[in-house]
């Protein structure tokens, strides 16, 4: 049979040293946390941008608070002037405003309706179609299209668009992410000067 004293002993000696071990501790210690070094060390390897990059990676540039180039117009008495309001996107039209516009997709082969509010990209990924993007803040060239049927202009109003050159939106191309439509045409996506 077995010896209930041995057993109680046994059971005593092991409690205590398990109770002498936590108390003592392990003397593990977690290594430092290095990340926010290892970021620095990217971000000072990542040339800065002035506009964030796609899907707002914004380590090395972009995507943070942006400095004022080259300073603030003061006024006479040391105050700084009032700013210039900025431009109304054409997404906060009032409903009542609103216009819709065919837009044929040449090469899907497809016409889909467009309202005045609404830009050609969502647009058409609300209808299905898988356009190319990147930004969607009208900073790349990745949405870029080519309307045929003239200058860009005269059938889209660009909101924040700081791509293309007059002279390449008078030769029709356009970036769908901020292209907001005011005429129907014919748009080649896909397409960049």
């Amino acid at each position: 049979m077995v010896d209930l004293v041995a057993f109680g002993i046994a059971a005593a000696l092991t409690g205590m040293f398990v109770v002498l071990h936590f108390a003592n501790g392990t003397e593990w210690e977690a290594n430092p946390d290095i990340s926010q070094e290892i970021l620095e060390k990217r971000a000072a390897a990542v040339p800065e941008t002035s506009f964030p990059e796609p899907m707002n990676r914004s380590i090395g540039g972009g995507g943070g608070a942006v400095a004022i180039e080259g300073g603030a117009e003061t006024g006479e008495d040391g105050e700084l002037e009032e700013a210039e309001p900025e431009e109304q996107s054409p997404a906060e039209m009032p409903e009542d405003e609103i216009e819709y516009h065919e837009i044929e997709l040449a090469k899907q082969g497809e016409t889909i309706e467009v309202a005045s509010n609404e830009t050609i990209l969502d647009k058409a990924e609300d209808e299905g179609f898988d356009l190319p993007y990147a930004c969607r803040q009208g900073q790349c060239v990745s949405c870029a299209g080519h309307i045929e049927d003239g200058p860009a202009e005269d059938h889209v109003i660009h909101y924040e668009q700081e791509t293309f050159t007059d002279e390449e939106m008078e030769e029709g191309y356009t970036l769908t992410c901020v292209a907001y439509p005011i005429a129907d045409f014919t748009l080649e996506t896909g397409e960049a000067p």
